[in-house]
């Protein structure tokens, strides 16, 4: 187990309230993290404490709006620290991932014709795929789709770089599979997408949990995420560069400004929210000056601490529940399985039963306390691929506040099923 985080699970499973909740006379264990984190007391904290001391709408000339404000400024400079941008201002905040990028697409559309392409990945979860491909469909544009190694659940890089040419407009592809946990070579995409001359697009929404983001380091142009994947409330993130976002037009009522960042944050904000993402950013932050044992870290180079201690964490409990997967003969891991390529996966993985119904199977841990997610989680072009339409799989996500003995517990009620 690795000391660093191992040392602190305790205090840091004391910061999440609902890790208390019972389950009949167990303790619930949540493996529902890739659809949804739990959060710390901070960020429930920042959210009450917005709506007792700063509660106004934007722009206003008196004290709560200033303070609001102020919160706001705040909060777009953390977020821009969480993805290692200097430029806070090419932050922008909405309901959720989907949103933000059906608004975008829209906006893109607008730039292309027919004849151009655009490319998607069947391993991506549904809203970096369908926005897209209605777009293209609107502009008359033509789709390209990458296919997915069918053995190891893994885009196939060879099919993309075959179908990438001159008149490919957009790139748009998953850091991560919110399914299966393929890490994708996002960054090799980006280099080649932009050798040909196309913008790239990348959806961070599964992996900002388990890895520090740097979108200048992985080259995209676009990269959206999503606050409650990663400790934090229901706020979507886009972030893009700024020549992009002050050339390209969007879709915005007359009043509102063209300036960054308001431009593409359409109508009234979720203010409580950007708050409390505020403070799940900062939560990571002082999880990475605590492990690294340095209160003087910048809130940057705290989170590259946290994130190495949450890598090596996290990848162990995975991986002892990849190797107590191999004893059951009757389930089927879809993904890598291979420990020596352990760089290649995040801590989610998906399986299926030879008799089972995975609806069956998810009721039946839920009643046990072990909280896991069933169906396709709007991975639809991969169920899809992989044959597995109407019911999908078994999908159990691991994140740092999880422990080795909740693993245990998992595979013991998967060995006896009730």
């Amino acid at each position: 187990m690795s000391a660093v985080l191992h040392d602190h699970i305790t205090n840091i499973r004391g910061q999440f309230p609902a890790l208390a909740r019972r389950a009949g006379e167990r303790t619930a264990a949540f493996f529902d993290g890739p659809a949804g984190t739990q959060v710390p007391q901070c960020v429930i904290d920042a959210v009450s404490e917005y709506f007792v001391q700063h509660n106004a709408n934007h722009g206003g000339l008196f004290a709560t709006s200033r303070e609001s404000d102020a919160v706001l400024a705040r909060a777009h400079q953390a977020v821009a620290d969480l993805l290692g941008s200097d430029d806070p201002g090419t932050v922008s905040f909405g309901p959720n991932m989907t949103t933000l990028t059906l608004s975008l697409s829209r906006a893109l559309a607008r730039t292309w014709s027919s004849g151009d392409e655009v490319i998607v990945s069947r391993l991506d979860h549904d809203a970096n795929f369908t926005p897209w491909v209605l777009a293209a469909a609107d502009a008359g544009a033509t789709v390209r789709y990458i296919d997915v190694d069918p053995v190891d659940c893994t885009m196939d890089l060879d099919d993309f770089k075959a179908k990438l040419n001159d008149r490919t407009r957009l790139v748009a592809v998953g850091c991560a599979s919110n399914a299966v946990g393929s890490v994708n070579p996002v960054k090799e995409i980006c280099r080649l997408s932009r050798s040909a001359g196309a913008l790239t697009f990348l959806d961070a929404v599964h992996f900002a949990p388990h890895s520090l983001i740097d979108v200048h380091d992985l080259g995209c142009d676009f990269l959206a995420c999503s606050a409650y994947k990663f400790f934090g409330p229901h706020v979507g993130i886009l972030w893009g560069r700024r020549p992009l976002l002050e050339e390209l037009s969007a879709y915005k009522l007359r009043p509102a400004a063209d300036t960054l960042p308001d431009k593409w944050m359409t109508g009234t904000q979720n203010h409580e929210c950007i708050a409390g993402t505020l403070a799940a950013v900062e939560y990571l932050a002082d999880l990475g000056r605590t492990v690294a044992d340095d209160e003087t870290l910048s809130r940057r180079s705290s989170l590259v601490y946290a994130y190495q201690a949450i890598m090596e964490y996290e990848q162990q409990l995975i991986w002892h529940l990849i190797e107590g997967l191999r004893s059951l003969e009757s389930y089927r891991l879809w993904g890598i399985d291979d420990s020596l390529r352990h760089a290649e996966r995040l801590p989610t993985i998906s399986i299926t039963h030879s008799q089972r119904k995975p609806v069956d199977i998810a009721e039946e841990l839920g009643r046990q306390g072990l909280f896991v997610w069933h169906g396709n989680y709007y991975a639809q072009p991969l169920t899809e691929r992989l044959g597995l339409e109407p019911d999908g799989m078994i999908r159990v996500g691991v994140v740092h506040y999880n422990t080795l003995e909740e693993v245990d517990r998992l595979l013991t009620a998967l060995r006896n099923p009730a």
